[in-house]
């Protein structure tokens, strides 16, 4: 008899919902705050960095992932920021939205 039942027996009219977390189908934390999408060049070449997700470090490295191999660029994950090689900052924000994620674009 597990706790479920356990709590049925002693509570037989009280009717059992299940709660409901702020995830994704892909297992993605969406959080209520929005992620920050900037445009930065180093060393001349043209970077998008994505930062703001208050979720787990494996979370975002899996967002991560998934957008280099949509966009088919490179980029990594460091100091809590998703770096992308290039300026996709229209791209990669209509792809969070897709996901379910609120975006704001910073600066130009």
């Amino acid at each position: 008899m597990d706790l479920q039942d356990q709590l049925k027996n002693l509570f037989p009219d009280h009717e059992f919902q299940e709660e409901t977390q702020n995830t994704q189908d892909d297992g993605l934390w969406l959080q209520d705050e929005p992620l920050l999408c900037k445009y930065e060049k180093r060393k001349g070449k043209p970077i998008t960095i994505i930062e703001g997700y208050t979720g787990a470090d494996s979370d975002f490295k899996k967002l991560a992932k998934d957008i280099k191999t949509t966009l088919s660029v490179g980029g990594s994950f460091k100091n809590e920021r998703i770096i992308i090689q290039g300026d996709y900052r229209d791209k990669i924000m209509t792809l969070l939205k897709e996901k379910g994620f609120k975006v704001k674009r910073v600066g130009g």
